[in-house]
């Protein structure tokens, strides 16, 4: 690691959670929900599905959204599911997961 970048770490503050304010200004929103829908929308153009992290309830809300974008995009479906309390999966019809045992 260069001297520079520990330099330049020094005044670096941890901000208390209560202090930071999560919340995306409304061109910031917009520009990510496009990144959001490039991005997923090659990947599931190419393979089918996508997974990308929700860690909170406005970044499930966000990739509901982007679906429902692509949904209207493509004119078909784009499915939204929860795979786990941290990752949502976004995929077409005939790929979405069947559950175990199927």
């Amino acid at each position: 690691m260069s001297r520079s970048v520990i330099r330049d770490l020094y005044n670096v503050r941890v901000r208390q959670v209560e202090d930071a304010d999560a919340s995306l200004t409304e061109e910031e929103e917009r520009r990510f929900q496009a990144v959001l829908f490039s991005e997923l929308g090659n990947k599931i153009a190419d393979q089918g599905w996508a997974r990308f992290p929700a860690y909170t309830p406005e970044d499930r809300r966000r990739l509901v959204e982007v679906a429902h974008r692509l949904s209207g995009y493509w004119g078909q479906q784009v499915f939204v599911e929860a795979e786990d309390q941290r990752r949502m999966r976004l995929c077409l019809a005939g790929y979405e997961v069947l559950p175990e045992g199927s």
